[in-house]
């Protein structure tokens, strides 16, 4: 068992406004899953992309819409959201603070 503070993982500028920790992946061991904590700023977003794998994403902080091809549907502190393989998405920070969010992605070769 590997017991660590996600603040001492290495942060990674995504884009600007954004950064991501790679908590626990395959570095630490994890054979299946990468969990990441992205940190979103204020008026920034993640990039606008799809996948053939789908990932989970639970909202730690903050406030803001996960956009779809659907539309844009508000989450924030407590939400839970399931992105389904293939799906063109991105989360979009509109609050006054970080948008702070846990994602979870099968580690693909």
């Amino acid at each position: 068992m590997i017991v660590s503070s996600y603040q001492e993982t290495k942060a990674v500028q995504e884009l600007p406004g954004v950064v991501k920790r790679e908590v626990v992946c395959a570095d630490k061991g994890a054979p299946n899953y990468c969990m990441r904590v992205f940190d979103i700023e204020p008026g920034s977003s993640t990039p606008s992309h799809e996948h053939p794998w789908e990932h989970e994403v639970y909202i730690l902080s903050g406030q803001g819409v996960a956009v779809s091809e659907k539309g844009e549907i508000p989450i924030a502190k407590d939400s839970c959201v399931f992105v389904p393989p293939n799906e063109h998405h991105c989360f979009k920070n509109n609050g006054n603070e970080i948008l702070r969010m846990i994602c979870v992605i099968p580690i693909v070769d």
